[in-house]
């Protein structure tokens, strides 16, 4: 089991951080929304919870809630400029469908 961020994504969470001036690392988890059912959330941690899951990724610690990593086990975390757009992409094997705006989810 495990979730892992690119180079790319690793040196954009440290950047993010580093300006921050705090922080332990990115927190992921998956909450119930969109027209598909599952959603990403992402969001900066600065402790850890009790019954977090701790990854390092080039050097970023990703913490997991349990009931989250059954929906995000193995996926990596990459970060991607498109033209003027640029965010993180989602690389997770265990999608079956998507909806078609790309913001949420099924296994």
């Amino acid at each position: 089991m495990a979730i892992t961020l690119t180079p790319a994504a690793a040196k954009h969470v440290r950047n993010f951080l580093d300006k921050r001036g705090k922080g332990l690392g990115l927190r992921l988890g998956v909450r119930t929304s969109g027209c598909s059912g599952m959603a990403y959330q992402l969001e900066f941690a600065d402790e850890t919870q009790d019954d977090d899951l701790l990854f390092d990724s080039h050097g970023v610690t990703v913490l997991v809630d349990p009931k989250s990593l059954v929906y995000i086990d193995g996926t990596e975390l990459d970060f991607v400029k498109e033209g003027l757009n640029e965010g993180f992409k989602f690389n997770n094997p265990n999608i079956k469908n998507e909806c078609g705006c790309g913001e949420s989810f099924n296994v």
